[in-house]
């Protein structure tokens, strides 16, 4: 995991040494919001099992219209079969928890920086790679199980599901400038992944109930098909043709650095001090 955060680092610092020569505006702050996902449990509807979320941003401004971000955010996903009613009779659920480390690029709408006195809002665009971690779990007998470890789906042992992965990152937003440090920034962003296990969920039942006697039913039978119905070995469990989807929304808020000498672009003799 630490040799991606280092590649993405060192995009952005790679990055950074191509802007121009003038002084280097860098804001750093906070994003607070939430942070839901798209998949079996819930195949189509935005903000559905919205949970909360929160992170870290680190922004280097190449210009008024350009600026690469780097993104921690931290969040939960969740869904739920009973609640969803995609499918009441397959009965499954799950939460995990998910970290994102992401570098994305931004293109500025209107020529913007936090203290302008020509521009104070712009709306703006954003894209770039991102590496997530998650680990769905469940509730049996009032304690949390991780899903991946029972195997659910009948894995072999050592072919279990990886926990953690590569997403494209994308989104929209809008920034606003507070005063001459401090801006204001609402997002919505989504990050394609190309895992179908974020819940856990995504091919077919294995367990054939009838062959089993009732001491050899244990959590990972019951979690695996929770239903009052069993279904039979084979049956469709998930949809492995869509891999599944999640995304960040909320605020954010910046301080605004300067560094470097004092640039001689017309905009940027226009800030507020």
């Amino acid at each position: 995991m630490a040799k991606y955060k280092i590649i993405i680092l060192f995009l952005g610092f790679g990055l950074m040494l191509k802007a121009p020569a003038f002084a280097q505006d860098i804001d750093i702050g906070m994003f607070g919001g939430g942070s839901y996902y798209l998949g079996e449990l819930n195949p189509g509807r935005q903000f559905f099992f919205t949970q909360p979320a929160v992170g870290g941003i680190l922004r280097w401004n190449f210009d008024t219209r350009w600026a690469l971000r780097v993104n921690g955010l931290r969040g939960k996903i969740a869904g739920d079969d009973a609640v969803s009613k995609v499918n009441e009779m397959r009965n499954l659920r799950f939460t995990s928890s998910l970290t994102e480390m992401s570098a994305v690029a931004e293109f500025n709408f209107f020529p913007y920086f936090t203290g302008s006195n020509l521009t104070y809002f712009t709306p703006y665009l954003f894209a770039g790679p991102g590496f997530f971690i998650f680990k769905p779990k469940t509730d049996y007998n009032g304690a949390k199980v991780l899903l991946r470890n029972i195997h659910t789906e009948g894995q072999d042992e050592g072919q279990e599901y990886s926990t953690y992965g590569f997403a494209f990152v994308f989104g929209l937003g809008l920034k606003y400038s507070i005063n001459s440090r401090l801006g204001l920034g609402l997002e919505w962003g989504m990050r394609k992944t190309f895992t179908d296990y974020l819940d856990d969920i995504s091919k077919n039942y294995y367990i054939d109930f009838d062959k089993l006697a009732a001491d050899e039913i244990g959590a990972a039978q019951i979690l695996s098909d929770p239903a009052a119905i069993k279904h039979k070995p084979g049956m469709q469990r998930g949809n492995p043709q869509n891999n599944d989807w999640y995304s960040f929304a909320g605020i954010t808020l910046t301080y605004r650095f300067t560094i470097g000498d004092k640039s001689t672009c017309s905009d940027f003799e226009n800030s507020r001090k």
